[in-house]
């Protein structure tokens, strides 16, 4: 299992947001590029990148600093946020990220998704962020009828090959992922499931490991220094 660090960019800044609030947001730093290096100093091999502007319009809002990143560092970078057609994806790989991750456009429009994997492969990644079982839209504002495990189920079906799950009342709280709803997803996808929300130990991520996800995202636990991030890859490794 890939322990993943995460940036969430706003505004130019890395911040965190408390379960996908706007409203509850802390800045960590206001230089996300040196952030990125930092990560990568530690152990970091891939950067989980989230642009939370561009999942507000619509549309990425730091292009600028995604390409610089993509640029300085040797990290495998996957990024998310208002990635809603293909000329979007095309500008982000044109940069040198590794992977996509769709989540609002996955979820509103289920013709484009279909052309979008037949054209890029596994170099799309689907978002299922939930709440309470649900499947979250447009920056987490917005709220769908589908079940996470029913929109697995359908996105599979039209060729997804690997999913970014996120618990949002998880996320940002340091309490622990949702362990039930990730084993679940994990039985039955039966493809690569990357768990992201509540991480806060790195007996967390021994758990994970256990469910049998691909990879761990570790985002506000880094900056607060609950997790180290050299010390929860070590331990990962070793096991």
């Amino acid at each position: 299992m890939e322990v993943i660090p995460a940036i969430d960019l706003r505004d130019n800044k890395c911040v965190r947001l408390y379960q996908g609030d706007y409203g509850q947001e802390t800045v960590f730093s206001e230089d996300p590029i040196s952030m990125a290096l930092h990560w990568e100093a530690l152990g970091g091999t891939s950067l989980h990148l989230v642009d939370l502007d561009g999942a507000a319009t619509g549309k990425p809002q730091h292009i600028a600093i995604i390409r610089e990143i993509a640029r300085v560092t040797k990290m495998r970078i996957e990024v998310g946020g208002g990635i809603r057609n293909p000329e979007t994806i095309d500008t982000l790989l044109l940069i040198g990220v590794s992977r996509v991750i769709l989540g609002t456009a996955a979820v509103t429009n289920r013709d484009l998704v279909k052309d979008i994997f037949t054209k890029y492969g596994d170099t799309v990644v689907i978002g299922v962020d939930a709440k309470d079982g649900f499947v979250a839209t447009r920056g987490w504002t917005e709220q769908s009828r589908l079940t996470a495990t029913d929109f697995v189920s359908d996105m599979t079906s039209l060729g997804a090959r690997r999913f970014i799950y996120t618990d949002i009342s998880r996320d940002g709280t340091l309490t622990e992922p949702n362990f039930e709803a990730t084993a679940e997803l994990v039985r039955k996808a039966n493809l690569p499931i990357i768990a992201s929300g509540g991480v806060s130990s790195i007996a967390h991520l021994h758990k994970l490991a256990e469910i049998g996800v691909e990879g761990a995202i570790v985002g506000k636990a880094l900056y607060t220094g609950d997790v180290n991030l050299r010390d929860a890859i070590t331990a990962i490794k070793g096991k």
